[in-house]
């Protein structure tokens, strides 16, 4: 993974506007984290793997005015944030506004999977992040937690934190609670 340091001084809005104008190389996810703009090659195809078994069984349980979006950039200016979730549940609605990300407050899950490159991104800053948004869950199939495969909810967020509702390593179930009242077994995950 790669890094672009915003210069001193620039804004948000001009973090954002370098987020969206420049030519990056295709197939990456770009992010902005704390105000430093990331490239990451694409995901592994095990971390494919684990979102669309997770996304498989989202859309079984939203209802019918929900996605489940893979690409959607949602914002999170308070922490000089522009996060690409691995897998985003919202409101069709939230998506009718013109432009390239939906406020991260207009999420209902966020998951995300980590990567070596990335998993202190997605185990702190995002968590912060998401909290601070108040997105009411937060998903985290880390593959390089230092235990051993773990699987994270977090949720009941305040201010910048949010609470550990439940976690399970690789093995697993995992219980989402309503809206989705769902239940992930994560022995179909893989973990290497």
């Amino acid at each position: 993974m790669s890094a672009l340091a915003a210069e001193a001084g620039q804004g948000w809005d001009d973090v954002v506007r370098l987020w969206h104008e420049m030519d990056w190389p295709e197939g990456c996810k770009v992010e902005i984290i704390e105000g430093i703009i990331t490239v990451a090659p694409s995901p592994a195809n095990q971390h494919n793997s684990i979102a669309e078994k997770i996304q498989r069984r989202l859309y079984k349980v939203i209802p019918e005015d929900w996605g489940v979006y893979q690409t959607q950039a949602v914002a999170v200016p308070a922490r000089s944030g522009m996060y690409i979730p691995d897998l985003l549940v919202a409101p069709e609605t939230a998506l009718r506004e013109p432009g390239h990300s939906i406020p991260a407050a207009e999420a209902e899950l966020v998951v995300e999977i980590t990567s070596q490159s990335n998993a202190n991104h997605d185990r702190i800053a995002k968590v912060a992040g998401y909290a601070t948004a108040g997105v009411p869950l937060y998903l985290l199939v880390d593959r390089w937690a230092p235990g051993g495969p773990t699987v994270t909810l977090y949720g009941q967020p305040a201010s910048d934190v949010c609470r550990v509702l439940s976690a399970a390593p690789f093995g697993e179930k995992i219980h989402l609670p309503a809206p989705f009242d769902l239940t992930l077994d994560t022995a179909e995950f893989p973990s290497a």
